[in-house]
């Protein structure tokens, strides 16, 4: 492992500084929107605002780095996003913020998929496992770490967004001083979501609820948290547990995922988010449970994108999963907009703890469709499905297609190598 670390170490350092300002920047949105009055809806706008640009940009960015390589789009989409985080100061605006986040989200997703182009060159087939696994670990470090860093300053002033935008800029130092050449970006075209639907029904409309999860949880949290009267720091820390859960449920999952049927694992992670969301709701005022309700909430979230992933790749070609990948990443982009448009017209008209209400039906919306599923289709022999690896929701193509690759390559290995001990 530590030959592997010693290959990409530059570009974890830099993934990790990039997660520092954005994840700061997610946190902040929710806590300077209460200060300066916006409503949950106008909040939802903002957020879903991210979305559609990070969807456009996992279209268009590797249009551009063909045309212009890896280093200009890296470097001008860093600067934008740098720029576009002071912004955010200069004019508290519904309307304006909505346009930046359009802006920040499609500059974050070019900066993905450049960094995760760079980073599937610089692996081989024996250690591309690792070298994702440890990219993804840094990512989720780099946004845990935001939150402890917003307990420094004030979100009323334009220090902590500064702050922000001075990580975003000095993350690309490591990267571009040490990188090697840059990789030829093939990103497939994603597969039309009615063949993706014939293929694996369950993967499409989990894909798309739990986008509508992940964006409700990472660009709602704040808000709810503003509109309850939690504290600054308090609202940090309730961040901090959403993935602080992914982080230490995903390998449980994971081990999980390889011995049993998928959409059992897919329905149980369901009911014990939408338990945790309904105790959220419940006891959101005892601070004990809501942390709890954050952890699990989650921390079941992240290994559902993965495991989805998996699942439908069961029932793919290994020549049909990089075209898969890009049709499940649309479909996590589309459920990622309308998710917190829908959670923000439901706090709008209910109050805040709507927010875990929005979040507990869509978990049972999963659990329900995944029992459905189980009564419409054979379960697959788990000697037959690919292997999981933890990818996480905000992942690009590129990513998302390099581990679908690594696990249809990891579970051919071993099918292989069971049928060479099979006497006879």
């Amino acid at each position: 492992m530590l030959q592997v670390l010693a290959t990409i170490w530059a570009l974890l350092i830099g993934i990790v500084f990039i997660m520092l300002g954005n994840g700061m920047h997610f946190t902040l949105i929710g806590l300077r929107g209460g200060i300066e009055g916006f409503s949950a809806g106008e909040l939802a706008i903002v957020t879903s605002g991210y979305f559609m640009g990070f969807l456009s940009g996992a279209r268009f960015a590797p249009v551009l780095i063909r045309r212009v390589g890896h280093v200009r789009v890296f470097a001008a989409l860093g600067s934008f996003m740098s720029a576009g985080l002071i912004a955010l100061t200069l004019l508290a605006e519904p309307w304006a913020w909505t346009i930046l986040r359009v802006i920040l989200g499609f500059c974050m997703s070019g900066i993905y998929v450049a960094a995760e182009s760079w980073l599937n060159n610089a692996a081989t087939n024996e250690t591309r496992g690792k070298v994702l696994s440890a990219y993804m670990i840094a990512q989720t470090l780099g946004i845990i770490g935001a939150q402890g860093l917003l307990t420094l300053g004030d979100a009323g002033t334009a220090a902590l967004f500064i702050g922000a935008s001075i990580l975003v800029s000095i993350s690309f130092a490591p990267i571009l001083l040490s990188i090697s050449p840059a990789p030829v970006v093939e990103v497939a075209k994603p597969m039309s979501l009615k063949q993706l639907f014939v293929s694996s029904p369950l993967g499409v409309v989990g894909t798309f609820l739990l986008g509508g999860l992940y964006a409700t949880q990472s660009g709602m949290g704040a808000v709810f948290g503003t509109q309850i009267g939690m504290s600054a720091n308090l609202i940090s820390l309730f961040i901090a547990m959403l993935f602080a859960g992914a982080l230490v449920l995903q390998y449980p999952f994971g081990w999980l995922s390889d011995r049993m049927d998928r959409r059992k694992l897919i329905f149980g992670a369901a009911v014990v988010g939408a338990a945790a969301c309904l105790m959220g709701w419940g006891y959101g005022t005892d601070r004990r449970a809501l942390m709890a309700a954050a952890f699990l909430a989650g921390g079941v979230t992240t290994p559902l994108y993965a495991l989805f992933l998996a699942y439908t790749n069961d029932f793919l070609a290994t020549e049909e999963m990089p075209a898969a990948s890009g049709g499940l990443v649309f479909t996590f982009g589309l459920g990622a907009i309308a998710g917190p448009l829908i959670t923000g017209w439901a706090m709008q008209g209910f109050g805040p703890f709507a927010f875990w209400l929005v979040l507990a039906v869509t978990f049972g919306a999963v659990a329900l469709y995944a029992l459905y599923r189980m009564a419409q289709r054979a379960v697959t022999p788990v000697a037959e499905t690919d292997s999981y690896l933890g990818v996480l929701p905000m992942s690009s193509p590129v990513a998302v297609e390099a581990a679908g690759a690594w696990a249809a390559e990891q579970a051919e290995a071993e099918r292989e190598a069971e049928g060479e001990t099979v006497p006879g």
